[in-house]
């Protein structure tokens, strides 16, 4: 029998008929409802290409372990109120070292009706385990990057039917189904990328998967009339946005289909966004390809931003947490011993209160070498979700200098 039952009333989520976070005592009454979530979509990742390239980091990838490591990282992304986390049958690409088009991660057999039973073990191992735990999967069907590997349209909606019906017969009560990641960012199967089609797909899934909450993303700050209507569940991606676009957006996608919860089920680092999320009553997906989505994956809460997410999180919601030392709230990430391919590193500065950092110089061995303005505050900033490496030798000495809103300056290497 499930233990967590998830369900919709107007824009609020409910699990086992109360609103989430509403059982926790001092909870703020304007967080209850929300789904606070994040972007895990390498859950059940493989690649049946070459998974060896993936012995990286100081490790070694496995699949069932990359899987093991998420089950037992859940119970402490939950205490800081993590409700939700997005895992993909597809994945997602680890956008900064290897090209999603020679990854194969697609479980789908040619005509789609079929999924590798290795995939739906990974898949069902973190469902219950989010069940236990009292947490939402949000299940996403498929993946730009690997949507080449499906034949023709009919395989797309083959593959819905199977995943769906899957679903169906395990009898999870803790599953939103998001058909596609940003379905405008495929241009291969016009019934993915064009609001019409999708708009089929969701109702498919809805059927075979015997009701369960249905949505569909779009890239970083777009939306679909079409697919607002169609969704159970409004999904959104917020990166690539400003604060200012993303509260657009919100307000957009509310106008498209009133009285509909609305999830950010993939932003950024850029954790200022809790703010328009906690002051429009949206829920909010944190998104960090360094982190996150590069595997062999380290599920926990790592130093910098993963745990100045949580703290946000929680500060929103009402969760006690200890208070971090204001010398402690600016952290130069990337220069971690293992966090390096090929020489290559990622450097930004995570803060807990981003808001607070007017810009960010940067310095090699005591030469400026770049400047960025907009969080996350990251050395080659492209977007907020987004940059480019820089190599760095082992006798380098980096060294980040924040300006601050106040006036004052702070330095960390």
């Amino acid at each position: 029998m499930s233990k967590t039952v998830l369900t919709v009333q107007g824009e609020d989520f409910l699990i086992n008929g109360q609103k989430v976070y509403a059982e926790i005592e001092g909870s703020k009454p304007e967080a209850h409802g929300l789904l606070m979530n994040a972007r895990f979509i390498q859950g059940i990742f493989d690649d049946k290409a070459d998974a060896k390239r993936f012995n990286r980091f100081g490790r070694t990838f496995n699949a069932d372990k990359n899987t093991d490591e998420l089950i037992a990282a859940l119970p402490q992304w939950y205490d800081y109120g993590l409700r939700a986390f997005t895992v993909g049958f597809q994945g997602g690409g680890p956008c900064f070292t290897i090209g999603n088009n020679t990854i194969d991660n697609n479980p789908f057999g040619a005509d789609g009706s079929s999924i590798d039973p290795k995939y739906l073990d990974r898949m069902d191992r973190l469902i219950c385990a989010a069940d236990e735990l009292g947490m939402v999967v949000i299940v996403s069907l498929f993946y730009p990057g690997q949507l080449p590997r499906m034949r023709d349209g009919r395989s797309i909606a083959n593959a819905v039917k199977v995943a769906s019906r899957f679903l169906r017969s395990k009898g999870y009560t803790n599953v939103i189904i998001e058909v596609c990641n940003e379905m405008n960012v495929d241009k291969v199967h016009p019934i993915i990328h064009q609001p019409e089609g999708m708009a089929v797909l969701i109702e498919m899934a809805k059927e075979e998967s015997g009701g369960m909450l249905v949505g569909c993303s779009g890239g970083g700050g777009s939306s679909f009339p079409e697919v607002s209507e169609a969704s159970d569940v409004i999904l959104i991606h917020g990166n690539g946005c400003s604060r200012q676009r993303y509260y657009s957006l919100i307000k957009r996608v509310k106008e498209q289909s009133p009285g509909k919860p609305v999830v950010n089920n993939e932003d950024s680092q850029a954790i200022g966004q809790l703010k328009v999320a906690y002051a429009t009553h949206t829920s909010w997906g944190y998104y960090n390809n360094m982190t996150k989505q590069e595997p062999p994956t380290d599920w926990s809460i790592t130093k910098g931003e993963d745990l100045f997410f949580a703290y946000r999180m929680a500060e929103g919601i009402g969760i006690k947490v200890p208070e971090i030392p204001k010398e402690e709230q600016y952290y130069l990430q990337g220069l971690e011993a293992e966090n390096t391919v090929d020489g290559k590193r990622w450097l930004r500065v995570a803060s807990l209160y981003p808001e607070s950092i007017d810009y960010v110089d940067f310095y090699c061995n005591d030469k400026l070498v770049d400047s960025c303005y907009d969080e996350p505050f990251s050395l080659e900033f492209n977007s907020n979700w987004m940059q480019k490496s820089v190599l760095v030798a082992p006798d380098d000495v980096w060294k980040a200098v924040i300006y601050l809103r106040d006036g004052s300056m702070i330095e960390r290497y």
